[in-house]
This record gives structure tokens, C-alpha cells and sequence, in this order.
């Protein structure tokens, strides 16, 4: 039983990340039509602006090291702890929730020039035409964080005070034996709070109203006198900060590195078909249900049966309900069907 409590807490995690790629997926192609590979990207540029602001936080100058007195000896101490002090070291601690604040700007503004320089002229073309030209931008954006911050994973660690595990079994009668890493948890809330956040947006607000109706019927919209190409450039900027932001917090997770995007974009867009092409519920639910459905395969007692396994299910699956129900989980008919 604790087994299986763990693994669908590690499902729901795995999940959140699939769910938030996959939403703003969703977002882009039920607005543009637009298939963006460079989505991936996007998540990745997100985790890469946690590693920048830690790089920030922690320049450093050479100070004596008052410790050794036999000879003089220095070290390299952060700019903030010699100005703050323990205040200075606080903020470094926390640099990972802290991205966030520089993350929503420098996403915001990436999404939208993509749209308005590249991604606009592709509103008509074939669906080859797009995912083409936003998967060659993802190569350009993958070998420039390449270029400045090289091949290797950096690491980027938790807030001390959310550094270890929780005792979590205790809260649901499984004993204080059951613990899980509260990073983990928090990453949990946070996608599902990010995910309240956009369908609260797009059904609670004259805005998200506005541009749900020109999902549906883009012309009745226009014919209307709203500017909805405006809102649906916006919509895309939005995708990009959600994406982002599931980077940014990830970081502890996953240490990033150059190939992130691609790791989770060929998922994530497997997610998108699976739920619904152009379904946000959908995309929700399979990203859910598809980590779920990962974690349990790889457990050893499932590896031992079935070798494997856990490097297939998701394809598996989609193979089987695309085989059963073309449009997906909750997809809408004629979306991708001719």
C-alpha cells in the first residue's frame, strides 16, 4: 500500500509538469491553430532563467578568510552576504521561488515576439510548415543556452526549509515511515493552482471570455469589431509564462540542462494528442493520467515482467486510444481529423 500511495504521488508530480507543457500547448494551437515544437523550448528557457538569477545572486569578490591565521588565506564570498549578511544569504537561498518574479516578464516578452515576428506568418500554412519552422527554433534556442552555459546539467537546489521530506504518511494513516521530498509536493500545488489560475482566467474574466468565443468562431468575433488577433498574441505570451514558470520550479526536480525542452516536448505533445487536440480539460487530464501511468510502470516488480516498460507506456497508450478514438480523450470532432 505505501508502494502505490508513493507512486501516484510521484504520477501527480510528473504529471503537473506534462499537464502545464501540454496546457499551454493546447492554449496556442486552440487560439492560432499553430502547432508550437518550440514549446519545449520555452520550459526550457523558464528552468535557465532560475539558473541566471542564482548566477546573480551569488557573484562573488575574494574576501580574507579570518579562519586561518598562519598565513593569508581567501575565499569567495557572494557580494550579498558581505552587503546583507544573513538577509543576503536568505535570498540566495530562496533563488529558485525568487526566479519566478524575473521569469513572468522575460517569458511574457519571449512569447510574444516569437508571435509577432516568426510564428504569425505560419497562421495559414500546413501544419508541416509550422511544426518545421518552430522545431528549427528550438534548435536555435537550445544551442544558445547551449553556447553560454554549456552541456551539463546545474544544479539548483530547494530552500533549506523545503529541502528535505515530509512525513506524509502520517497524515493519511500509513505510518511515519512514508515520507516524500517537499520540493515535490510544493511543485504539486503549484501546478495545480497555476492550472486553477488559466481556466479561472479563460471562464471568470471578460478577457478569457472573449477569447474562448474566438476559439470557437474567430470570424463572428472579428465581425464583432474585436481585435482578436491582440488577445490571442497575448494568449501566446500567457502560454510561454506558463510553460516558464513549470520550468522554473523543476529545477530542483531535474537539474537543467541544453536538451530539457526536447526531453519533455515529444511528451508533452503526446499528452496534447491523447487528451485532445484543442481540448484544455483534456490536456489536463491525460497529463495526469499519463504520469501516473509512468510511475507505476516503473516500478521493479512491473520492469521484472515486462522489461521496458516504463520507456514505452505513454506511447502505448496513445497508440491504443488513438486507435479507439481518433480525436483524443476530449477532443472535438474535425480537429485534426481531415
Amino acid at each position: 500500500m505505501d508502494a502505490i500511495f508513493l507512486q501516484i504521488l510521484n504520477g501527480l508530480d510528473k504529471g503537473g509538469a506534462y499537464a502545464l507543457i501540454a496546457l499551454g500547448l493546447t492554449l496556442v494551437f486552440g487560439t492560432l491553430g499553430v502547432v508550437n515544437f518550440a514549446h519545449g523550448a520555452i520550459f526550457m528557457m523558464g528552468a535557465f532563467c532560475a539558473v541566471t538569477l542564482e548566477k546573480i545572486l551569488t557573484l562573488s569578490l575574494r574576501v580574507k578568510d579570518e579562519s586561518v591565521t598562519f598565513f593569508d588565506a581567501y575565499k569567495e564570498t557572494p557580494y550579498l552576504e558581505v552587503w546583507f549578511g544573513d538577509t543576503g544569504t536568505a535570498i540566495i537561498d530562496w533563488s529558485v521561488p525568487l526566479s519566478i518574479i524575473l521569469a513572468i516578464p522575460v517569458m511574457l516578452l519571449i512569447g510574444i515576439v516569437m508571435e509577432r515576428s516568426l510564428i504569425r506568418y505560419f497562421y495559414k500554412r500546413p501544419h508541416a510548415d509550422q511544426i518545421l519552422v518552430t522545431f528549427g527554433l528550438a534548435i536555435v534556442m537550445q544551442e544558445l543556452i547551449k553556447a553560454f552555459f554549456g552541456a551539463n546539467p546545474i544544479p539548483q537546489g530547494a530552500p533549506d526549509i523545503v529541502a528535505g521530506s515530509a512525513a506524509i504518511g502520517a497524515v493519511f494513516g500509513l505510518g511515519e515511515a512514508v515520507v516524500y521530498p517537499w520540493w515535490r509536493l510544493i511543485y504539486l500545488a503549484f501546478s495545480l493552482v497555476t492550472i486553477g489560475l488559466v481556466f479561472s482566467f479563460l471562464h471568470f474574466t471578460t478577457y478569457g471570455m472573449v477569447v474562448r468565443a474566438g476559439m470557437a468562431d474567430r470570424e463572428t468575433v472579428e465581425l464583432l469589431g474585436i481585435n482578436i488577433e491582440r488577445r490571442f498574441t497575448i494568449v501566446f505570451g500567457m502560454a510561454a509564462v506558463v510553460a516558464g514558470l513549470a520550468g522554473v520550479m523543476y529545477t530542483p526536480v531535474l537539474p537543467p540542462d541544453y536538451h530539457l525542452g526536447m526531453d519533455f516536448l515529444v511528451l508533452s505533445f503526446v499528452v496534447v494528442v491523447v487528451g485532445g487536440m484543442g481540448s484544455l480539460p483534456g490536456a489536463v487530464l491525460a497529463g495526469f493520467l499519463l504520469g501516473i501511468l509512468q510511475s507505476f510502470s516503473s516500478m521493479t516488480e512491473v520492469k521484472d515482467i515486462f522489461p521496458g516498460i516504463d520507456q514505452v507506456i505513454i506511447y502505448l497508450v496513445a497508440v491504443v486510444i488513438l486507435l479507439t478514438r481518433p480525436r483524443g480523450l476530449m477532443g472535438r470532432r474535425g480537429v485534426m481529423e481531415s
